[in-house]
């Protein structure tokens, strides 16, 4: 999300300052007390406080207060524009007082009976001075108030107060701690470049753009045998138009490449300004050939040498050819994340310990304290599975203590969560949460997690059906990365709202909803970010591209009122009208479970003149199959539409926005309800509008194309054109080749379990289910547009489709675009594509 400058001067609309944090019922404690005695940072106080990040000074009588703006600003590689942000004040840089988890003193809760259930995971190591690995379960109530002396949180014995030694021994290599207190070079967290783009889902969405550290230097590819730090990979702190110092990351050679995604990358700056939190691949020994030899050195070696142990990076012979799983597509130099620390003016780089072995840590963020740090952790046993676009992969949030080495589970460990976002008082963790497999895509819950009380509430459950003027539902693949307002009470999302998506404030303490776009007109809008409750936001409609908005978040109880002001206008484009209608299937095709589902489709067409003739009709489902198609800017049917055609795109039954039933009512339907409800589509929009009925084309890609392809099988007569990519063809063949076998087995509607291989008969079920099944009937004409690297749906797929219709005569041509995966989004295969299709069309669409 850009970051807007903002200055009282500016002008934009007059805002009133950062407002003071008004006081919050509930357990987030207080002001400290003045009398509380100073001490060395990094000393636990009498109370159980964790101490502060090494370096950061206390600051004895500070008040728990949100203090003013920033005023410099060091980032990673690049230099950022002033931008006022809460953060840690001037007086307030460490955490201080006797609270547990540092701070200030934890507040008295009834006691009761402790969390339920203990969690036992492998850790990497056991560091010197950690305690027991065996750590509390899901947290289920709140505890009773603290002891006078600290205890730990894994094994519950107490642990005396005192300075901590320098060096935390939850770290390889150190993490220094000052002699002296120092001050810290504020700044605003570094945020990454715009980069390059990411594909979609297992669907045909709008590809997004990705996120590049922007680290100046060279970014090298990984040798085939190992996972080397790119060449050159410096990052640079800024401060204003200065730059503080650049550190050169491969010459440190504590790890591979540094994960630059938004699955696992973060970079988070401590909150005293002194370290900066990355992920990366884990270094890997060297490896070499059974045969490698070298030259005999001249010295004698003695019997005492051979005795030695070889040195820790010494290679390792016979290994140059091990298999390391990756995440699947577009993560597939992603293996083994570990969590980096970068210590800022001491030059020096600390990789994490205490992560347990059984999940690769992402999204990660420091405490509120600074003495550790707060991650996502994925399973990765008994395999990795694919995980771009998958919020259903067993993943929990976990709590790594750098005074310790401790890892504390923190969420339930049988679910999928993902996208924490720290409070700005750093009280309260929100994060999403699914169910375990299942659909790719759901509706989601929002959790709150209390750091003080260690309390998890539910602040939002799914909701089974959407209906008009309710909350909808959270569906959107992460929480903006600042979502926060100011008062740490409210926090503001983009949802899908059927065919539009719209921005809701949420008050995490009642859980109530405010669309903060009801009174907008039609069309998509996205959170960008929220900062001392300045709103921007994006909106688009399918004929006007984004637009920049900005506005200042009302007050509690008058959201509402809020209003938008425009600062970057777009001009719509010239001779687009669209609509979005919505149908109800016949009774016959029902679903027996999920009655009285509706689904939407958005029609657009070239605005006909006087003479016009009838424009041919260009049908796109939507891939995933759990996507959906908002009333947004899409670069495709905007131009298709100006070429001259109009073009439907479909939301059949299953797509998000519409409520987790019609989610759930797919899932072993598919070949059948969804084609049902396109085909429905079709007719309806033929009858109802003056569109040629004789010229007639499907467009899809993933799932979508898995749609056409089915359609061109059941449908024949009525579709002249079909142009797929990457298309899902043969759902039996492809459920031992894709990074995703869970989908196929998911949305066929057998149970996926990864030690089981499907009987005869579930084999036969997904060849049911499958487009291939309908090939003989095939004579429309067939555009393939495959991508050599994908991962997701493998070109094998659409070769066995290519072969089934060139031996039946069919008109089809194939482009095969190497170094493309799934989302075909490379510069030239997407120039390239987009004129094939539109060449294609008017071809056999006769225009």
């Amino acid at each position: 999300a850009p970051h807007v400058p903002w200055h009282p001067q500016s002008p934009l609309p007059t805002y009133p300052g950062p407002p003071a944090l008004p006081h919050v019922p509930g357990p987030c404690p207080g002001p400290v007390p003045p009398s509380q005695p100073a001490g060395p940072a990094g000393a636990a106080q009498p109370g159980g406080g964790r101490g502060a990040v090494p370096g950061a000074e206390p600051a004895p009588g500070a008040q728990h207060r949100l203090p003013g703006p920033r005023r410099h600003h060091p980032v990673w590689g690049q230099v950022l524009q002033p931008l006022h942000r809460y953060g840690d004040g001037d007086g307030a840089r460490g955490t201080w007082g006797g609270g547990r988890r540092g701070c200030s003193p934890r507040p008295p809760v009834p006691a009761q009976s402790g969390r339920s259930g203990t969690w036992r995971g492998p850790r990497a190591s056991s560091p010197a001075g950690s305690t027991s690995s065996s750590t509390t379960g899901p947290p289920s109530s709140t505890r009773g108030p603290p002891a006078p002396a600290a205890r730990s949180r894994t094994s519950g014995s107490p642990r005396a107060p005192g300075p901590r030694a320098a060096g935390g021994v939850g770290l390889t290599g150190a993490f220094p701690q000052a002699a002296e207190p120092r001050v810290p070079q504020r700044g605003a967290e570094g945020r990454p470049a715009q980069g390059r783009r990411q594909g979609e889902g297992e669907g045909e969405g709008e590809a997004v753009p990705g996120g590049e550290l922007g680290a100046r230097g060279g970014r090298g590819r990984e040798g085939a045998g190992g996972s080397g730090c790119p060449p050159c990979l410096c990052p640079q702190v800024w401060d204003q138009n200065r730059k503080v110092k650049s550190i050169d990351l491969t010459a440190l050679d504590k790890h591979g490449s540094v994960y630059d995604d938004d699955q696992f990358g973060c970079l988070a700056w401590s909150h005293s300004e002194t370290h900066l939190l990355y992920v990366a691949e884990k270094k890997r020994p060297k490896a070499e050939s059974f045969f490698q030899s070298k030259a005999p050195e001249l010295d004698c070696t003695t019997d005492e040498d051979l005795e030695r142990p070889k040195k820790p990076d010494a290679p390792v012979k016979g290994e140059q050819f091990v298999y390391h799983e990756d995440w699947g597509e577009t993560l597939s130099t992603r293996s083994v994340p570990v969590l980096c620390v970068l210590d800022i003016e001491g030059s020096s780089v600390s990789v994490l310990e205490g992560v347990p072995e059984h999940v690769s840590p992402g999204q990660a963020f420091w405490s509120p304290d600074d003495t550790g740090v707060v991650f996502v952790g994925w399973w990765h046993e008994p395999f990795r599975l694919g995980l771009r676009h998958c919020t259903n992969r067993r993943s929990a949030l976990f709590y790594v203590d750098l005074t310790g080495g401790n890892c504390e589970l923190l969420s339930e460990d049988t679910k999928a969560v993902w996208s924490p976002r720290l409070s700005p008082d750093r009280c309260r963790i929100a994060y999403l949460e699914n169910s375990a497999l299942g659909p790719h895509q759901q509706c989601s819950r929002l959790l709150m997690y209390d750091w003080y009380t260690e309390h998890t509430r539910t602040v939002l459950e799914a909701v089974p059906r959407q209906a008009w003027g309710t909350f909808p539902g959270i569906y959107c693949s992460a929480l903006p990365a600042l979502c926060w307002a100011a008062d740490s009470r409210r926090l503001v999302l983009d949802t899908a709202q059927r065919s539009q998506q719209d921005v809701f404030v949420v008050d995490t303490q009642t859980g109530a909803t405010t669309s903060l776009t009801a009174g907008a007109p039609q069309g998509s809008w996205s959170v960008l970010t929220i900062d001392r409750d300045l709103l921007v936001a994006k909106f688009s409609t399918p004929s006007c591209p984004p637009t920049l908005k900005v506005a200042v978040l009302p007050s509690a109880g008058q959201e509402a009122q809020v209003q938008w002001v425009c600062l970057q206008d777009a001009p719509p484009v010239p001779s687009i009208s669209w609509s979005i209608r919505t149908l109800q299937p016949p009774p016959e095709q029902e679903h027996p479970q999920y009655g009285g589902l509706d689904f939407d489709a958005i029609l657009l067409r070239p605005s006909e003149g006087p003479t016009a003739q009838k424009p041919p009709l260009v049908v796109m489902p939507h891939g995933g199959p759990h996507t959906v198609f908002s009333a947004g800017w899409t670069l495709y049917p905007a131009v298709l539409c100006r070429v001259g055609f109009a073009v439907l795109l479909v939301n059949y039954r299953g797509s998000l926005g519409f409520g987790q039933d019609s989610v759930n009512s797919l899932p072993g339907n598919v070949g059948t309800q969804d084609v049902r409800d396109v085909q429905l589509c079709v007719e309806r929009v033929l009858q109802e509008e003056l569109l040629d009925s004789s010229r007639v084309a499907l467009v899809g890609g993933s799932h979508g194309g898995f749609l056409a392809c089915h359609l061109i099988g059941q449908f024949p007569d009525t579709y002249h054109a079909c142009v797929v990519r990457n298309p899902v063809v043969n759902i039996a063949s492809m459920v031992t080749t894709t990074d995703i076998p869970d989908w196929c087995l998911t949305e066929t509607g057998l149970p996926y379990v990864p030690a089981a291989l499907p009987d005869p008969a579930q084999w036969t079920e997904m060849l049911q289910k499958s487009p291939i099944r309908y090939v003989d009937r095939v004579r429309t004409p067939v555009l393939l547009m495959l991508g050599e690297d994908d991962r997701r749906v493998p070109p094998k797929q659409g070769l066995e489709y290519y072969r089934a219709l060139k031996a039946r005569g069919v008109p089809t041509r194939l482009l095969w675009y190497p170094g493309n995966n799934h989302s075909l989004a490379g510069v030239e295969a997407e120039a390239d594509g987009f004129m094939n299709i539109v060449q294609w069309l008017l071809e056999h669409l006769r225009c």
